[in-house]
């Protein structure tokens, strides 16, 4: 079963079941054509619609449908969406990290990323040297370098912001 939202606005279920198309507990019946890669053509109670597929967000899950002209926004959950819901797991990205802060006093030795570089979590992005060690600070997360907040040589506090993530 997939919850289906149109415009933020309406809300559907939908399951195919048995070779059965289900809307809200209900059958529908349709008559599709494929009229090219993201173009069908649909018949449902004697009405004609011409649909174009114009973004998709498979991420996301969602999806902008151009209908006769008209386009809606469209967003899909499964059944998976919704048990992370139920488990409080749904917001785990909004938890992404935007800045990296020193663990510990420490002097700069070397900055490896450039502002405006993509790095992937585990990425080395500096060297510290704290202690008489030498302690490379990594990227816990996939992103883009916003701004350095430091330069090679710089003393630095714990908990200072060093880099920063769009």
């Amino acid at each position: 079963m997939y919850k289906v939202k149109v415009n933020d606005q309406f809300l559907f279920e939908v399951e195919n079941k048995d070779s059965a198309f289900l809307v809200n507990g209900g059958q529908v019946q349709l008559d599709l054509s494929t009229i090219g890669h993201a173009n069908t053509h649909v018949l449902y109670q004697n009405k004609s619609f011409n649909t174009e597929l114009v973004d998709i967000n498979k991420a996301e899950k969602t999806c902008k449908i151009k209908v006769n002209g008209n386009i809606y926004h469209i967003s899909i959950e499964d059944q998976f969406d919704v048990l992370l819901k139920q488990l409080g797991l749904d917001n785990m990205s909004a938890n992404k990290v935007l800045e990296i802060k020193a663990p510990m006093p420490g002097l700069v030795l070397k900055v490896l990323v450039e502002e405006n570089a993509e790095v992937k979590k585990g990425d080395n992005l500096l060297v510290l040297e704290a202690m008489k060690m030498e302690n490379v600070l990594k990227s816990s997360t996939d992103g883009v370098v916003k701004k350095i907040l430091i330069k090679q040589g710089d003393k630095v506090e714990k908990n200072q912001i060093l880099v920063q993530f769009k």
